[in-house]
């Protein structure tokens, strides 16, 4: 039996429980990293969450390195931030503790989760958008660890860095809350890595056919002003810092054209095989 021929003979209650297995295949999944996470406690707060607040972070030290080649001076050098994470809470530093665990976890295991995801999905599609779709879940992962990169190594360190040495008066003291910094730090990973599956979205929907090359260039001018506002959300308000975040995720917005594109030129070329195909069909009955 086929697995199209299996999934029209499932019913709605046989749907909902495979459905319930990818999930629990996916929990068991992130909960399985997760708990290597939490075990690994100095790895993942010394040397993954608290590292940009080191002087000697990787990012710090490509920006001297780079700025030390056209200047003498190691005027963007950095020095540890100085600012004091604390804790005020009774179950703050275990509460971040299990946060920053899932977090990483879901990280880690998001290519096998999106394959549950997806290979629930796959079967319901027709031959021909099957095809359209391989190698999704390749792409999905590597776009979205792209964006968790991205996140990590550019705008935390940046905004990390600006906010922790703002302040109103010399009289008050940057003290952060342990909570107030890793709910920052992963919420910026994780939509950096969100943000980064557009051009997979545009995909998606340039072949159902809600949008196409020519709306999202139509619109691009507008896509610009909301890149802007949206990096001026999530960066520190200094305009280079903004451009250089709105850069990549623009470059993003114009893959999302380009794949879009490649689905209405593959679109077309399946409506011209088809055609011809009825046609054929026409003049052999004709012929007969």
């Amino acid at each position: 039996m086929s697995e199209e021929n299996q999934m029209e003979e499932m019913s709605f209650l046989d749907h909902l429980e495979e459905l319930r297995w990818h999930i629990m295949r996916s929990l068991i999944a992130v909960v399985a990293l997760m708990i290597v996470a939490f075990l690994s406690k100095e790895i993942i707060f010394d040397m993954i969450l608290l590292a940009p607040l080191k002087g000697d972070f990787w990012t710090y030290r490509q920006i001297c390195t780079i700025t030390q080649s056209f200047l003498d001076e190691g005027l963007f050098c950095m020095e540890d931030i100085p600012l004091k994470i604390q804790n005020i809470s009774m179950l703050g530093n275990f509460s971040m503790h299990f946060l920053a665990s899932f977090v990483v976890g879901l990280i880690i295991s998001f290519p096998y989760v999106f394959w549950e995801v997806w290979s629930f999905v796959k079967p319901a599609l027709y031959g021909d958008e099957k095809k359209f779709a391989q190698g999704t879940v390749f792409f999905v992962s590597i776009l979205f660890f792209t964006g968790v990169l991205f996140g990590y190594f550019v705008l935390t360190p940046l905004s990390v860095n600006f906010f922790a040495n703002y302040t109103v008066s010399d009289i008050v003291e940057n003290n952060i809350q342990i909570k107030s910094y890793i709910s920052y730090v992963t919420t910026i990973i994780l939509v950096c890595g969100v943000v980064f599956q557009l051009p997979v979205a545009s995909f998606f929907l340039a072949r159902a056919g809600f949008i196409s090359s020519a709306f999202l260039v139509q619109y691009k001018k507008h896509a610009i002003v909301v890149i802007m506002i949206f990096s001026a959300i999530i960066t520190p308000p200094d305009p280079v810092t903004q451009i250089g975040i709105a850069i990549p995720i623009y470059l993003i917005y114009q893959l999302s054209i380009i794949v879009s594109r490649k689905v209405e030129r593959k679109k077309e070329k399946l409506e011209l095989l088809e055609t011809s195909k009825t046609e054929e069909k026409l003049l052999d009955q004709i012929t007969d």
